[in-house]
């Protein structure tokens, strides 16, 4: 699972791909560690945080949430980034992410 429920809100663990062609998910990286990462591409360059900017607005609106409500709190300057879904978390924002986990992970695990 690429997502932890916290007391102050959602954990994601996101690993991201810029200069991509286009943003959108596009699977499951796990690392050394055994760690599931949600795999994101954005269009933009990683400089001046750009790429986390386009992150940002493509998670906002993905999953219904303002810009302020997610947070990086790990990984600024790396591709493998932790960010926090302020609480309370929506029904249909669980929902999405449990939806991404079971259509992103099933097709890891078929590899």
């Amino acid at each position: 699972m690429f997502y932890d429920q916290t007391p102050s809100g959602l954990i994601l663990r996101i690993r991201v791909t810029p200069n991509a062609a286009q943003n959108g998910i596009t699977g499951i990286f796990v690392d050394g560690t055994q760690q599931k990462f949600l795999k994101i591409s954005v269009v933009s360059v990683p400089e001046k945080g750009k790429a986390n900017r386009e992150l940002i607005k493509y998670l906002s609106k993905a999953l219904h949430l303002s810009k302020s409500s997610l947070t990086i709190i790990r990984g600024e300057n790396d591709r493998c980034k932790t960010i926090c879904i302020a609480a309370p978390v929506s029904a249909e924002t669980a929902a999405q992410l449990t939806k991404w986990e079971q259509e992103y992970d099933s097709a890891t695990s078929e590899r």
